[in-house]
C-alpha cells in the first residue's frame, strides 16, 4: 500500500482501538490490541505521518528512534530493594521506571491527553542487547517491568534487509501479535502531498517529467546510491534559502541531498533551465496580464518541455496565491468563532449578533450591545493560546500549528491593546464595536484577496489562450490545477466558468477514450472467438 492508504489505516486503527463502551471502557480488549508494525524504505513518510495522525485523532504522541538507545534508557537501571517472602525479609533487584515509559507519562501531564501514540521507529535495527526489549514490547506491551499505560496505541516502523544491512527478522511468534502494514513508494501520493506542503515547483515539475527518479535505492560497485522523498522534500527546503540568500545551486549541492550522481546532475541542469525560463518569460507580469509578442513568437516554435516548465512557473505563481488566500480565509474563520465564543459569554444581542455574522462593521445595534469586559476577552485568548500551547506538547505538528494560529493571536493580541486603551469608564459596548469594525476589516480584506487572485487566474487562462488554445498544454494546466488541494479549495470560492468548462471537456475525453478502449477490447474477444470457431468449423470439416 501507499504511505496515504497507510495512514488512514492507522487512523482507522486507532479509532477501533479507543472505542469505548457506555462504561468507558474499550470495546477491543487491551491484549487484542495489536501494534502496528510499518514496514517500507526509507524516506518515505513513515515517521513524518504520525504528527498528522496525532493532530487529526486529536491525541498525544510520543515518538523514539529506538537505535540512539541502550538497554538501560529502554528498561531502567538496576537497583536493589527490599521484599519480605514467607516471613523473611530478602534483598531483591528491581528496576527504575524505563525513559520511554516516563516519556509518556510526562507527555500525558504536559498536554493533558490521557490517550496517544507511542511511536518507535527503526525497531528491526536494534543491537544484540536490546532486541529480546524490542520483542517483549511488541509481545506484551511493557519496557522492562513498566507497561505501556491503557489508551496509547502502539505503532513501530522499521525497514526491509534489502535496505538496512542491520536489520533483524522477526520470528513468526512476534508477527503473530502485531499488524502489519507493507508501505511502498508512490509519486501520485506524494504529488499531492507536495501541493499541500508547498514543496518547491521545480521539484515537483522535474518529478513529473522524470517519475522514475522520485525513488531510487541501488547497490554499485562504487556503493550505495539513493534518492528518497525524503531528500527531495529536504532539498525544496534548501532551495527556498538558496532564493532568498541569492545563492546558486549546482549539481555538488543538490548531491549533498539526491546521493546518486546521475539524478543530481540531471536536477541541477533542469533547475538552471527553471530559473532562466522563469527570468526570460516574466510569470509576474503573464499574471498581470501583459503577454508581449516576443514571449508569443518564442513559444510558438518552443519545444513542448519548453512549454512544460513555463505552464509549472505559471501554476507555482499562482500555487503562492491560492495558499495565501487559504491561510487569510482561515484565519478569518478563527477569528469569527473567537467572537462568536465571546459573545455567547457576554450574552450581546441578537441584533448584534446578526449584523457580525453578515460581516457589518462600524455599526451599532439599536438596542445597544451588552457589555463586553477586558477581562473575558483576556481570560478566553489565554484559554484559547493554552489550547495550542497543550497540543504542541502533546506532540503534534507544531509547524502547522504555529503557521495556523499566529497570525490569528497576532490579530487578537492587537485587538485586545485596541480594546485596553478605550479605558476603564468604557461601558463595554464601544469595545463590542471596536471588535465589529476590526473584524469586518478582515473580512473585507479577505475578500478583495479572493477578487484579486480570481484575476490572476484569469489572466492565466488568457495567456494559456492566446498562446496554445485548446492544447495538450491546456490539459496539463488543468490537470495539474485539479491536482493541487489549494487550487481546488479557491475554486470552490472564487467562481471560474472557464476551468469548469475545459474541466468538463476533458473528463468528457477521458470518459470517450476509456469507451473507445473497451470497444477495442470487445472487438478484440469477438474476434478471437470466431477465429477459434472458424478453426472449429476446419476441423469439423
Amino acid at each position: 500500500m501507499n504511505i496515504k492508504r497507510a495512514k488512514q489505516e492507522i487512523i482507522d486503527t486507532i479509532g477501533a482501538y479507543l472505542e469505548k463502551d457506555a462504561y468507558g471502557r474499550y470495546l477491543i480488549p487491551e491484549i487484542r490490541q495489536r501494534p502496528v508494525l510499518l514496514m517500507g524504505p526509507p524516506g518515505i513518510g513513515k515517521t513524518q505521518i504520525m504528527e498528522q495522525i496525532a493532530q487529526e485523532c486529536d491525541i498525544a504522541l510520543v515518538a523514539y528512534t529506538i537505535t540512539h538507545h541502550t538497554r538501560q534508557s529502554a528498561v531502567g537501571l538496576p537497583f536493589i530493594s527490599s521484599k519480605c517472602y514467607g516471613g523473611k525479609e530478602e534483598r531483591v533487584t528491581e528496576y527504575t521506571m524505563s525513559e520511554i515509559i516516563a516519556s509518556v507519562y510526562d507527555r500525558m501531564e504536559e498536554s493533558g491527553k490521557r490517550e496517544g501514540i507511542l511511536f518507535i521507529d527503526e525497531i528491526n535495527c536494534v543491537s544484540e542487547t536490546l532486541a529480546p526489549t524490542m520483542l517483549q514490547f511488541l509481545q506484551c506491551k511493557t519496557f522492562g517491568n513498566r507497561h505501556v499505560p491503557k489508551g496509547w496505541v502502539i505503532i513501530a516502523a522499521g525497514n526491509p534487509p534489502e535496505y538496512n544491512r542491520s536489520v533483524r527478522d522477526f520470528d513468526v511468534v512476534t508477527l503473530d501479535r502485531v499488524k502489519v502494514m507493507d508501505v511502498e513508494p508512490d509519486f501520485d501520493v506524494w504529488k499531492e502531498y507536495a501541493y499541500q506542503n508547498g514543496i518547491h515547483s521545480a521539484v515537483i515539475g522535474y518529478l513529473d517529467a522524470h517519475r522514475d527518479h522520485f525513488f531510487r535505492c541501488e547497490t554499485t560497485v562504487d556503493g550505495r546510491r539513493f534518492v528518497t522523498a525524503r531528500g527531495w522534500e529536504d532539498l525544496s527546503e534548501l532551495i527556498f534559502a538558496y532564493e532568498r540568500l541569492g545563492r546558486k545551486m549546482d549539481a555538488e549541492v543538490t548531491g549533498q541531498y539526491l546521493q546518486y550522481p546521475a539524478i543530481a546532475r540531471s536536477f541541477a541542469d533542469y533547475l538552471e533551465l527553471y530559473y532562466r525560463y522563469s527570468r526570460d518569460y516574466g510569470v509576474e507580469k503573464i499574471l498581470a496580464g501583459t503577454v508581449s509578442h516576443e514571449v508569443q513568437n518564442r513559444l510558438r516554435y518552443a519545444p513542448f518541455d519548453e512549454r512544460l516548465q513555463i505552464i509549472t512557473l505559471l501554476l507555482s505563481s499562482l500555487g503562492g496565491y491560492f495558499l495565501a488566500v487559504r491561510r487569510a480565509d482561515r484565519c478569518v474563520s478563527h477569528l469569527y468563532d473567537f467572537l462568536m465564543e465571546l459573545r455567547e459569554q457576554q450574552a450581546v444581542s441578537p441584533e448584534a449578533v446578526r449584523e457580525h455574522a453578515a460581516g457589518a462593521a462600524g455599526t451599532e445595534a439599536s438596542d445597544g450591545t451588552a457589555a463586553v469586559s477586558v477581562k473575558a476577552y483576556e481570560t478566553l485568548l489565554a484559554g484559547k493560546k493554552e489550547q495550542i500551547r497543550c497540543r504542541i506538547e502533546a506532540g503534534q505538528d507544531e509547524t502547522q500549528l504555529i503557521q495556523e494560529y499566529r497570525p490569528v493571536f497576532d490579530a487578537l493580541d492587537g485587538w485586545l491593546v485596541e480594546a485596553k486603551s478605550m479605558g476603564e469608564k468604557d461601558s463595554g459596548d464601544g469595545i463590542w464595536t471596536l471588535l465589529k469594525q476590526a473584524f469586518g476589516k478582515r473580512r473585507e480584506a479577505l475578500e478583495a484577496q479572493l477578487l484579486k487572485t480570481g484575476e490572476l487566474l484569469e489572466h492565466a487562462f488568457d495567456f494559456m489562450e492566446l498562446c496554445f488554445g485548446e492544447s495538450q498544454e491546456m490539459v496539463v494546466f488543468i490537470t495539474e490545477l485539479s491536482c493541487s488541494p489549494h487550487a481546488m479549495w479557491f475554486l470552490g470560492e472564487y467562481e471560474c466558468p472557464r476551468y469548469y468548462r475545459y474541466n468538463k471537456a476533458l473528463l468528457f475525453e477521458d470518459r470517450q477514450a476509456q469507451m473507445i478502449r473497451k470497444l477495442d477490447d470487445i472487438r478484440g474477444r469477438m474476434e478471437g472467438s470466431d477465429t477459434q470457431n472458424g478453426g472449429a468449423d476446419r476441423q469439423d470439416a
